[in-house]
């Protein structure tokens, strides 16, 4: 029986030159399908990647009670100091490691298409910056506090015009000066401005508010202690989370959107990808229906007929599949881009391909060979005998 499947197989593969353009369109819209799930699963997946990589455990963010991101968040100077003397706060020679910043929301222009966007300009100390692990001044310097002076994140330099170091940006009546450039590996945070905090309240008269603090605890376990202390004291009406987890919260709804437009886009077109995939199958069968009925007449069984079919509709979406994937990972994997995050400002992140993404498109590709195959290798298994000794 195997033997009968590996000839009739062998048999439909060599006719395949016979079909080539009909072939080759099957092959290029299995390709077309299986790039643009790819591209939409590496949109996803580098978004994600891009803000759970942010963050530490040992970092407390706090906002006002009942606030999901820090835009509409607004925590007073009386909050911050009550919070100084919170358990579970590391300190460093005595004062507590906790961080008071604004974050604002300001005009920039994109690159690519010149579109009005909203950036993040987030008012800081050196403290907050310590917070972040390894921060790089990768040109320039950092801001002078007191001063109206910029630095800018790698990511957001790449992506955005206007921002060059040592140029001047105008937010509202206030010019400021680009005078640094900063990496903080990859994370969200490159996507971001900074300046100093005090410059930041005065600029957007916001008094002496902030819209978030964060703290660095003694361990990533002390966070529970701090937010014990935050629910019995009567003065706070905050919530306490780890950054890790804030950030991981936040890539959720805008990944999981990218999937729901993504999928049912790829599904669809893979139904069009089918139809084609039937209609080539379909017109091998009736070219070679004489050849099957003739090797149906001299012992070969209809399984071997069926199979022997199916495996042409296969290798048709395999070729397509792999075709696809060179595609995508030629054009989408690394490239840079930016979109809408949950604090309503441009978040720069990376296309990510990898395995666990090439599988799912293998899956779609062969989903479609094994559909688009299975109605045709039926009609191939019922030919009746009779057809080999036809004229026609």
């Amino acid at each position: 029986m195997m033997k009968q499947i590996l000839s009739v197989s062998w048999i439909s593969l060599r006719s395949l030159p016979q079909r080539l353009w009909l072939s080759l369109a099957t092959i290029l819209t299995i390709a077309v399908v299986v790039a643009v799930l790819l591209a939409f699963l590496a949109m996803s997946n580098g978004f994600r990647k891009t803000l759970e990589g942010t963050g530490s455990d040992d970092v407390a963010l706090i906002l006002r009670g009942g606030a999901s991101t820090e835009l509409n968040s607004v925590l007073s100077r009386e909050d911050q100091a009550v919070l100084e003397t919170a358990a579970g706060i590391a300190k460093n020679n005595g004062e507590p490691m906790i961080s008071g910043e604004l974050y604002v929301v300001v005009n920039g222009t994109k690159k690519t298409s010149g579109t009005k966007v909203n950036l993040p300009l987030r008012g800081l100390s050196e403290q907050g910056i310590a917070m972040r692990g390894p921060v790089t001044i990768s040109q320039g310097r950092l801001f002078v506090p007191g001063r109206n002076e910029l630095v800018v994140g790698r990511a957001l330099l790449g992506e955005f015009d206007g921002f060059d170091l040592n140029s001047t940006v105008r937010f509202g009546a206030t010019d400021w000066d680009i005078v640094g450039v900063f990496e903080t590996g990859g994370t969200v945070f490159e996507s971001e401005l900074w300046s100093d905090l005090a410059g930041v309240q005065n600029q957007f008269n916001r008094g002496s508010s902030v819209q978030s603090v964060r703290a660095k605890l003694t361990s990533p376990d002390a966070i529970e202690d701090l937010k014990d202390f935050a629910e019995n004291d009567p003065r706070l009406g905050v919530d306490v989370i780890s950054e890790k987890d804030y950030f991981k919260e936040q890539s959720q709804s805008t990944s999981d959107l990218i999937l729901v437009l993504g999928w049912p886009l790829a599904i669809a077109m893979g139904l069009g990808a089918l139809a084609g995939a039937l209609n080539t199958i379909y017109t091998s069968v009736a070219a070679r229906a004489r050849d099957i009925a003739t090797l149906r007449a001299i012992g070969f069984s209809s399984l071997s007929a069926f199979f022997g079919t199916l495996s042409e509709s296969l290798a048709l979406s395999v070729l397509g599949g792999l075709l696809g994937a060179a595609v995508a990972w030629s054009f989408f994997d690394g490239l840079s881009t930016s979109t809408l995050g949950g604090g309503f400002t441009q978040v720069v992140f990376s296309f990510q391909l990898g395995g666990a993404l090439l599988v799912q498109g293998a899956i779609l590709a062969l989903g479609i060979g094994l559909v688009g195959g299975f109605f045709p290798a039926i009609r191939a298994a019922r030919l009746p005998v009779a057809m080999a000794f036809s004229d026609r």
